[in-house]
């Protein structure tokens, strides 16, 4: 008899508490580091946390994966009552996670098996959502591996940005482009490329207010697509206004495209990198 397979993921896969416990999956949380201490998370701090940290010290946070150790160690106890572990981590192009994931999988042959989503928040989620999908169906470790890592490509994930200052600290965008964005009112896309490790690069440009941005860059992101999976979409959020994220909801839910609609709160590590009001629309391909 095969083993039972376990569906484990990055924190940073964006997935809120409720699919987490509907699909059974466990998460490792990331380190986030601020004045020399370390935390964990969405275990001992929050992304309002985070921001009202910003706002006060102006100190960005530093956000680091975790040791090779602790992914053994997270593995192990998985291991040891007898199941075998599929991990998928964020895209390698963003962070090292997937390589401490990688190498704490060899401590487990055969028994252990990291996917690499090329991608980040609920675009890994989506992912995980798939892997659990063939879980449930009876497939191995192995072939939950093989056939995910043939999904990857189809996992679309894009932002827009209210706000440029988060991108600016960190180091991702020059004091000129900040200020000539501000000027200007234009609200650039970020799109994930999930065929490079889940680099990133700048889409489109928006100009006007925030509201009409995000319906525009809504609209967009769905035309580009003739194959759209309707099983479902997220509206993934970094602290968006209230507002903002119901006028995308009812837009979307008008369109009667999607099954499901899940709205979820971005982590610190996505959170920390983007800022407040930043909101993405991602989906997969057939």
């Amino acid at each position: 008899m095969a083993n039972k397979v376990i569906i484990t993921a990055d924190i940073s896969c964006d997935l809120n508490w409720e699919l987490e416990q509907r699909y059974g999956v466990t998460t490792i949380p990331l380190h986030i580091v601020i004045g020399g201490k370390s935390y964990e998370d969405w275990v001992n701090i929050t992304p309002e946390e985070l921001y009202e940290i910003f706002y006060k010290t102006k100190e960005l946070p530093h956000t680091t994966a975790g040791s090779v150790g602790e992914y053994t160690d997270f593995f192990k106890k998985f291991i040891d009552e007898g199941n075998d572990v599929v991990h998928l981590s964020l895209g390698s192009k963003l962070s090292v996670t997937h390589q401490s994931s990688v190498l704490a999988s060899q401590e487990f042959p055969g028994r252990v098996y990291s996917v690499d989503t090329q991608n980040l928040s609920s675009g890994c989620g989506l992912l995980v959502i798939k892997a659990c999908e063939l879980r449930d169906q009876g497939l191995s470790a192995k072939e939950i591996y093989d056939e995910v890592n043939k999904m990857v490509p189809k996992s679309h994930a894009s932002f827009v940005l209210d706000r440029l200052d988060f991108m600016h600290a960190g180091g991702r965008c020059s004091a000129v482009a900040m200020l000539g964005a501000n000027l200007l009112s234009l609200k650039p896309s970020i799109e994930v490329h999930n065929d490079d490790g889940g680099s990133m690069g700048v889409g489109k440009k928006y100009r006007g207010k925030y509201d009409k941005v995000l319906i525009q860059y809504m609209e967009d992101t769905l035309n580009k697509y003739d194959n759209i999976d309707t099983s479902r979409v997220f509206i993934t959020h970094a602290g968006a206004n209230k507002e903002y994220v119901d006028k995308v909801y009812e837009a979307l839910k008008a369109k009667n495209i999607f099954k499901e609609i899940h709205i979820t709160r971005a982590s610190c590590t996505i959170s920390s990198h983007c800022g407040p009001n930043t909101l993405g629309v991602l989906f997969m391909t057939k």
